[in-house]
Parts: structure tokens; sequence; C-alpha cells
């Protein structure tokens, strides 16, 4: 399991590939790259440094790339760099042509990609995961404790002259201690929770995945159980799995009316695991206590939306792997992803395809 900052260093190590002077003769035939992104600069500096390609990007961190903007960027190039915001699909692969050989993505999660259609094409793809673990962990806890201690909340009432006499009911939120912790999906980040979560006296971890996890399992001395009994014995159920056609809109009516009234839901995954409504239902109903989300369909999400009308309904705007060292350890392994692809050798992190 990497740490961030080592994982940066590590990356920043990694040499780039001699320039021959045979190379250095042929500059105008350098491998093309697009990036969908200004990403941030470890990344840009690699491939600046690298002497084996030439890019461009779309160079803006606010605004993502106009679709009709990408389409025409892409024609010709050797490999893309993109970000989650980007759809890869057949009419992004066609506007790209014969060319494109590698496409590396700053993210963990791939389902911004057709993976089908870059199997058929014989695409290598690189992705991003292992380095943000302890940021998505860390935001994890921090989203966890914010909502069941009803910290926004608190926040609001002080800044409103809600703050009066003291009550002995006001606010009160739920306790880690003598808790029991659920996790869907359990993987490094389910990990690196439950490792940040034992201090606060949490009496038992338990979760639930396609098969039993008994190596990761044993890190946290955590029990596997069905998919019912995580949601009828969780106290803190805590999202960590990937979206797949399998658990899109898993956590739904059929979870909430499992859970305990007292019970916190906290998703820092995908947005496309939750269905949306029944999640509004469970909370406004008082089914569950409260609900902690970091990503949501869509991304943004329209400030209209239901669930920004719950007070027990904590919403941020995807920033679990938001830290500089997180961000930049990332930059650095898609672009040595990208060149490592380009030059026929094993990436560092590969989607097999």
């Amino acid at each position: 399991m990497w740490c961030s900052r080592m994982a940066l260093r590590r990356l920043q190590r990694i040499t780039p590939l001699a320039l021959t002077s045979n190379m250095q003769r042929e500059m105008s035939t350098l491998s093309r790259v697009y990036i969908t992104r200004q990403i941030p600069p470890e990344g840009l500096k690699i491939l600046r440094e690298s002497g084996q390609v030439q890019f461009q990007l779309w160079d803006s961190d606010d605004i993502p790339v106009p679709r009709q903007e990408m389409l025409e960027k892409v024609k010709g190039a050797d490999a893309l760099l993109c970000v989650l915001t980007e759809k890869i699909d057949a009419e992004l692969l066609d506007a790209a042509g014969p060319n494109l050989k590698v496409l590396s993505t700053m993210s963990v999660g791939f389902d911004h990609l057709s993976l089908e259609e870059l199997k058929k094409r014989g695409i290598r793809v690189g992705y991003t995961p292992d380095v943000l673990t302890d940021s998505v962990a860390e935001l994890t806890v921090a989203l966890l404790l914010t909502t069941s201690r009803r910290l926004i909340e608190a926040t609001h009432e002080a800044k409103t002259g809600g703050w009066g006499t003291w009550r002995t009911l006001w606010l009160c939120g739920h306790e880690l201690a003598n808790s029991t912790v659920g996790i869907l999906g359990l993987g490094r980040i389910g990990v690196a929770i439950a490792e940040r979560l034992a201090p606060f006296k949490v009496k038992k971890f338990i979760y639930t995945d396609v098969v039993p996890r008994p190596e990761l399992a044993s890190m946290i001395n955590a029990e596997y159980v069905s998919f019912d009994e995580l949601a009828k014995q969780s106290d803190f159920l805590s999202v960590c799995c990937a979206l797949t056609p399998e658990t899109k809109e898993i956590c739904n009516k059929n979870l909430f009316s499992k859970m305990k009234n007292t019970s916190i839901f906290i998703n820092t995954s995908r947005g496309g695991v939750v269905n949306q409504d029944d999640l509004y239902e469970a909370l406004s109903t008082g089914q569950i206590a409260g609900a902690g989300l970091d990503v949501t369909v869509p991304e943004p999400l329209p400030i209209s939306h239901p669930l920004f009308t719950l007070k027990n309904c904590v919403i941020l705007p995807h920033i679990a792997s938001a830290s500089y060292t997180t961000r930049n350890a990332m930059s650095a392994l898609a672009a040595n992803n990208l060149l490592l692809g380009l030059r026929g050798e094993p990436m560092i992190k590969e989607l097999k395809l």
C-alpha cells in the first residue's frame, strides 16, 4: 500500500527515456499527446522532461474541455491523458483515429471509459490507484464525523443566532465508541478507513463484497457478512465499492429499509452506486439518521436537488483525493503510465482489459 508522499517521491525519481542523438534529430516525430485538463505540475514536468512526447492540453482547471473541442484536438493523437469528467467512448476513439495506442486516466475509477471499445481497438489503459488511498480515507473519516456529529448544522446555528441557552438534547449526534462499522466493498481504501476509525473504540468492523477478502479483512479484524446483515448491523455504513453494472444503485430502498434509524450512511466511492430518490426518502422520513456524500449523480449536483434541503445530509463536491500531495502523485503516475505505454513497456498501474 503506497503512502501518497512516498509514491510522489518514487514517481519523481523515475528516469525519463534518455535522448539519443538520433532522437534529437527526430524531434518532429515525437509522439503526439492530448491532455484534456490542466493537470497538476508534477505530471506536466515529467512529460516535458521526457524528450519523448509533444503535447497539447486544454489549459483550464475550472471548465472541462467542450466535447466538440476535444473531438477536434484528439485527431491523430498517439496518446490521451484524461480525467474522470471526460467520456471516452466510440465517438471519441473514432475521432482520434488509428494512431491512438495509449490512454492514461488520472483517476482510480474508470466508469467514464468504454472499456470494450478500448479493448477492441487494442488501446492500453493506465490509471492511478493506491496513491489516493490515504487522502480518500482521511476525507471519509472527516465526512463521517461531520455527518454523525451534525457539524454543518451546528455551524449554521452558531452563525445565524440559533445558539441560545444550553439544552440537553440539542444537536445530539451519534458516536463511534462501541459501534459497528460496515464497509461495502473491502479494498485498500476500506482497510485504510477502518485503520483510522479503530482508535475511536469501534466495537466491530464488518464488510461485504463479491467474495470474502480474508487477507485484507485480517488487517482490520473485520467479519464477512451478507449484504442484508451489513445493512442490519451497521451503525455506520461506508461505501467503498467500484461502480460496475452489478453495483449500480445497489444502495437503494432495499438497503435503507433494513438499516437502523440511528445509522449513518457515507459514500465516497461513486454517485452511481446510490439511488438518490430512495436515499432522500430514507433521510426525510427518518428511516436512517444521516448521510454524507462526496459523490453524486450528476456532478455537480444541481442546487435545486431535494437532497440539499435536508439538514441530515452533508454533500461535498467530490474532494476525497483533493490534497496537494495526492493530486500531484496522481498526475505523476498518469504521466509515467502514458510514457511507459508509448514505449511498449509495462505501465506502473495498467488496467488489464
